[in-house]
């Protein structure tokens, strides 16, 4: 346990039918009344960018190709910035509490990643109705749905 209390609840793994996340035993029950949502946010540990150089980033040179010639870390979606932490918007495939584990569509994270928390995607508290983007990003999908065919790797740089 790290010195504010951080605690992984579990990891992303391969399961047979895609990704999943599975939880320790500890935290199962935390499962109670999930598979009623559709989707989940993930907050996870992104480790691959836990170290010195990527912790140090604060600002990146031209992130996005069509973005501005500079944008600090927290305007931005980089892996590198001063805690790894990542939150993924994801569609639930199933729930299985006994076995603890939560199968998910599709997740931008890697196999063996370590899972913070979860928390339920509800409309009412996640959803905005008209959000204000800069226009660098406005032809970007306006919705979790419209994303699936959008090519995003032709916007980063990362």
């Amino acid at each position: 346990m790290d010195p504010i209390g951080l605690t992984p609840i579990g990891t992303i793994e391969n399961g047979k039918d895609g990704p999943e996340i599975v939880l320790a035993p500890a935290y199962r029950a935390g499962l109670e009344g999930l598979s009623a949502h559709g989707h989940v946010l993930v907050l996870w540990w992104m480790d691959r960018c836990d170290n010195p150089r990527d912790r140090n980033t604060l600002a990146a040179a031209k992130p996005y190709r069509k973005g501005p010639e500079r944008l600090g870390v927290f305007a931005m979606r980089s892996p590198e910035r001063p805690n790894p932490i990542a939150v993924s918007t994801a569609a639930i495939a199933y729930v299985d509490e006994a076995a603890g584990t939560v199968g998910l569509h599709w997740i931008d994270a890697f196999p063996g990643s370590a899972v913070l928390d979860l928390k339920p995607y509800t409309p009412g508290i996640d959803r905005i109705g008209r959000p204000s983007v800069p226009a660098w990003c406005r032809h970007w999908p306006g919705s979790f749905e419209e994303s699936a065919d959008f090519d995003w790797a032709a916007e980063f740089n990362f």
